[in-house]
């Protein structure tokens, strides 16, 4: 079953090319170039989660989640911007937004951040809980809504790739994950650039983890990684 996207962005040439990318990212797509159809594509179409600009005609991005959120309060909203102001943000997340990601960005990092979203709201039988953002392995706990890793020798502040990149591996736990994996879905593209980031941030979680002897990060050269546990 594909999950179903309303994306709301009245700039036609990106509404255009986001559009594509979230389809060939495997996903449904209803698309609204204003507040007011968006808000008549959400209530004929029933999506599973909103993808909205906030500087929209007719209808802003937050007045449309507000509107959204007196229907229906759990579907996930992510916001759009290229407002950065720290009061931008901290009204996006009043007006019913979970996540708020800053133009320009990656379709990579909007897929990724869809997915975050829909396992933790979405369905029963992903590794996270519909009704929590707490995923226990081993004998840590990760809490993907504080970017938190809670080891048995303390607690680490994730950032936002590594928690990423900890979703990624729980999601592929004792199987190889292939590097392309997080490269395409966190970062972008695999460019050699990338590459040696993404080696970095894995790195920095390997030595978190080592806090618990029953969990293994596990560099497979040339290939992946794999979460043993």
């Amino acid at each position: 079953m594909k999950y179903k996207i309303l994306y709301a962005e009245d700039e036609p040439t990106l509404a255009q090319i986001i559009g594509d990318g979230l389809k060939n990212g495997g996903y449904d797509v209803d698309t609204a170039l204003d507040g007011q159809q968006a808000l008549q594509l959400f209530e004929s179409g029933q999506p599973d989660i909103c993808v909205l600009d906030i500087m929209m005609p007719l209808k802003d991005g937050y007045t449309l989640a507000e509107d959204i959120r007196k229907q229906n309060s759990n579907v996930p909203i992510i916001f759009l911007s290229a407002r950065s102001l720290t009061e931008d943000v901290i009204k996006g997340f009043k007006s019913g937004g979970n996540d708020y990601l800053r133009k320009p960005f990656s379709i990579g990092e909007l897929l990724v951040r869809i997915e975050s979203l829909l396992h933790r709201f979405g369905s029963s039988d992903q590794i996270t809980e519909s009704l929590s953002t707490r995923v226990r392995f081993g004998r840590c706990e990760f809490d993907t809504l504080t970017q938190q890793l809670i080891t048995p020798l303390g607690t680490h502040a994730l950032s936002y790739k590594e928690t990423a990149l900890l979703e990624l591996l729980l999601q592929n736990k004792n199987t190889l994950m292939p590097r392309q994996v997080p490269l395409l879905k966190i970062w972008g593209d695999d460019s050699f650039y990338n590459a040696r980031s993404m080696d970095v941030f894995m790195s920095h979680l390997r030595k978190m983890l080592k806090d618990d002897e029953t969990v293994q990060l596990m560099s497979i050269r040339g290939a992946g990684y794999k979460l043993i546990f």
